[in-house]
């Protein structure tokens, strides 16, 4: 039921675009319509479904080490006053960076593969997960800080019992913008170092078939593209909820 006002817009506005597409005299390479977008995407759907694979594969890999680098820098940007002046500029700084620009040196010393797609995916995914997790650990119920050094914790123990538990949701939180920043990622990485062939995912898939004006078929990897950030994001809600159900009560969620 929660989805109905969405399939609604969405119809709405495939059917404001068929009939721009059918009364406008524009050629199919420049506006495909959505049927022929749909056709696109029934006959190639080995094609892109063997691609998708290849960017899911970055995506969750590139989202692992992000979660991973972003959350043990945050937790040392916590702990350290002199390292979070020290590092949260350059990290702030880290996102000005144009991928255009170090994508040729990933290439020149990394060669053309996973690694260097996963650096850049990293790269744009890490700063989300940096961010929301700072803010979580400094939004510690100070009561429960001042109860534990009450009772003589340790400061681990002050971070294991109630740093982290309040830190996790902020986390997730920012894994879910990241990984949908990371299927960004995965095209950006995928147009900037992808190997040509068949099956080196939808990012060069959209690429190759603009270049060859098979605007439809691009067209419905980039709707394949769109999807699967979907389900990504709405997958890791699912885990927030199922991780953190504290959170959620504490906002009244009730989904």
């Amino acid at each position: 039921m929660h989805a109905i006002p969405a399939v609604v817009l969405v119809a709405a506005l495939l059917g404001v675009w068929e009939l721009y597409a059918d009364s406008v005299a524009t050629s199919s390479s420049i506006l495909p319509a959505p049927h022929s977008i749909a056709v696109a995407l029934w006959s190639n759907a080995g094609l892109l479904g063997h691609n998708l694979a290849i960017t899911a594969k970055e995506v969750a890999l590139g989202l692992l080490l992000a979660l991973a680098l972003g959350f043990a820098l945050a937790v040392l940007i916590h702990l350290s006053p002199i390292l979070r002046r020290a590092v949260y500029p350059l990290t702030v700084g880290s996102q000005a960076v144009p991928i255009a620009v170090i994508a040729p040196l990933l290439v020149f010393l990394l060669g053309f593969g996973l690694l260097p797609k996963l650096i850049v995916i990293v790269l744009i995914c890490f700063f989300p997960v940096v961010v929301t997790t700072v803010d979580g650990l400094a939004a510690v119920d100070p009561d429960q800080l001042k109860l534990l050094h009450t009772l003589d914790a340790s400061r681990w123990q002050a971070f294991r019992f109630a740093e982290l538990p309040a830190a996790l949701p902020a986390a997730i939180s920012g894994a879910r913008i990241a990984v949908t920043v990371g299927v960004i990622g995965a095209y950006i990485a995928e147009s900037q170092t992808a190997t040509s062939g068949a099956y080196s995912g939808l990012g060069h898939e959209i690429n190759a078939d603009l270049t060859a004006l098979q605007t439809p078929r691009a067209y419905a990897a980039a709707v394949v593209l769109f999807a699967f950030a979907i389900a990504c994001f709405y997958t890791l809600a699912l885990a927030e909820r199922r991780l953190s159900p504290w959170a959620n009560r504490s906002r009244g969620d009730t989904r």
